[in-house]
């Protein structure tokens, strides 16, 4: 590939369209967003060639100005794993649903189609970004990821959290026995339920204050983001960097 060839590659992935930017971060040294439909889809298991996909990946680093990139085989659970320096690349880690860096310099990956992205990030620079869709929420993931940046010396209501784009109340329903699961609610019925807001009353519990949520549904949204319940293949990335 020409020079030439890499700097547009690169310069797509850092495009304004190809980037929804989560907000509140910018102000603590940190880089999050979520891609969109325009920079590609970022999952390893779908109908494109992995060399194709894996280039896309390539670029995303580059456009992070080559930092360390972690991310895992994502398995809807609420394994969380703690990176510390002292590698370089793109780390693919075995099963887990979320990342926590202890120090500015390693950019953290999430692939995302209707699940929610949760950014977290204190002003020490410590940050964590998580995959939760409604077994990681069950779980409490979020819960989880708080109370260990609470041992990184990152009390809750100093955090920063925001829940980046997914499937909305209004268009994700569940199954009785997973509402009741969710919400420890009985219902005889298919019903809705907004992931973001559960997680969002799982923070403030904690003692989070800054906490906000997106408005950006990706089945509402499709043609700007991928959605696995319209039948999606493509994932989108939900990326975190702390600026060394």
């Amino acid at each position: 590939m020409t020079l030439a060839a890499d700097v547009t590659a690169v310069d797509r992935a850092s495009a304004p369209d190809a980037r929804e930017i989560a907000p509140g971060f910018a102000a603590l040294g940190v880089t999050a967003f979520t891609t969109t439909r325009a920079a590609g889809s970022y999952g390893l298991h779908g109908e494109e060639p992995v060399g194709t996909v894996t280039a896309r990946w390539d670029d995303l680093r580059a456009s992070l100005g080559g930092a360390r990139l972690a991310s895992a085989r994502q398995v809807h659970a609420a394994t969380i794993l703690r990176h510390a320096p002292g590698w370089t690349g793109w780390l693919r880690a075995d099963d887990a649903d979320g990342h926590i860096a202890p120090l500015p310099g390693t950019a953290m990956a999430v692939t995302i189609a209707d699940c929610v992205p949760v950014f977290i990030a204190h002003r020490s620079g410590v940050t964590a970004l998580l995959h939760s869709g409604w077994r990681g929420t069950a779980s409490h993931i979020t819960g989880r990821a708080i109370e260990a940046l609470a041992a990184e010396r990152c009390p809750p209501a100093e955090l920063v959290v925001h829940c980046g784009p997914a499937i909305c109340g209004k268009c994700y329903e569940v199954s009785p026995d997973v509402y009741g699961t969710l919400t420890g609610q009985a219902v005889d019925r298919p019903t809705r339920v907004d992931l973001r807001l559960l997680i969002a009353e799982h923070a403030r519990a904690l003692g989070v204050r800054e906490i906000t949520i997106s408005e950006r549904c990706t089945r509402c949204d499709n043609a700007r983001f991928y959605s696995h319940r319209a039948g999606d293949g493509g994932r989108q990335l939900a990326v975190m960097l702390a600026r060394a």
